[in-house]
């Protein structure tokens, strides 16, 4: 098995991580989003899943205040079902630890149970619902919550 590398996203990340945003959302973010965000965005910090020296899942989130508000996850589909997520939600949160981050928070369709399952593992606890968050179907989020500090 390849070594699997957590780190964070730089601008040479775009295009594998466009293609994964292509391949995972029925409204995906475009690659000038994504660059805006690594370029502009101080509140924002994006991570990756490196296997074999190319990004197959990564993250978003901001930093506000004391807490992280994840953007964004998604694993290449050829890469899903290998406990990437799990690798890059832990290197999201010691990240967010780093910098002094206290908690975390996302939302999540409550239609996905796969994800629900892994943030669940992860130790993030559903706190409420947005409903009609999304806009593609207006399902509803579930508002998941993390502490980060013991």
């Amino acid at each position: 098995m390849e070594a699997i590398i957590v780190r964070r996203m730089g601008l040479q990340d775009l295009d594998c991580i466009s293609a994964i945003e292509e391949a995972s959302f029925p409204v995906p973010w475009s690659r000038s989003t994504f660059e805006k965000e690594l370029k502009k965005n101080v509140l924002a910090r994006y991570m990756v899943v490196e296997v074999g020296h190319q990004p197959v899942a990564y993250g978003g989130m901001w930093f506000i205040v004391d807490e992280a508000h994840v953007t964004n996850i998604a694993v290449a589909p050829a890469h899903r079902g290998k406990s990437l997520g799990e690798a890059l939600v832990a290197g999201m949160m010691e990240e967010a630890r780093t910098q002094g981050i206290v908690r975390m928070t996302l939302e999540v369709r409550r239609s996905n149970e796969v994800a629900k399952n892994l943030y669940e593992k992860m130790g993030f606890l559903p706190c409420g619902v947005r409903p009609g968050y999304y806009e593609d179907n207006g399902e509803d989020a579930i508002i998941m919550w993390k502490e980060l500090v013991d």
